[in-house]
């Protein structure tokens, strides 16, 4: 039986990343594992992104800034500069918050969420999808 907090979560993460990209995503980890899937529906987007504090473009935004501060997540990166478009932020502005990482997590986790952020642009003009 599917929680009322997985149907919230579900519902979340399709308005930020898209249904198809959502469900596409999901899909792959519940190859894997249908908890972690589950997990990654109900904690973040069920607990987390559903509170009213941030708007989702700040919180796309908060989530492009910290997975280019850990430097290793950057499939995780993809989805989230995708989601942080989708919920109203520029090219410029995600941009800007991967440079302002620079005086916090060095050049060469900046340089490569730099480079993987522009593989999803790249991808979004070439009318593809950034798997």
């Amino acid at each position: 039986m599917v929680s009322d907090r997985y149907r919230k979560g579900l519902a979340e993460m399709r308005r930020h990343l898209g249904a198809e990209e959502a469900d596409e995503y999901l899909a792959k980890i519940d190859a894997i594992s249908s908890e972690f899937a589950k997990v990654n529906v109900e904690f973040p987007f069920g607990e987390l992104y559903v509170r009213d504090t941030l708007d989702d473009k700040t919180r796309e935004l908060c989530a492009v800034t910290a997975l280019t501060v850990l430097g290793s997540a950057l499939p995780e990166l993809r989805v989230h500069v995708r989601a942080a478009l989708n919920c109203g932020a520029t090219r410029d502005e995600i941009v800007e918050v991967i440079t302002q990482m620079i005086a916090y997590c060095g050049f060469p986790a900046a340089t490569n969420a730099l480079l993987t952020t522009k593989e999803v642009f790249d991808a979004i003009d070439a009318g593809k999808s950034t798997d």
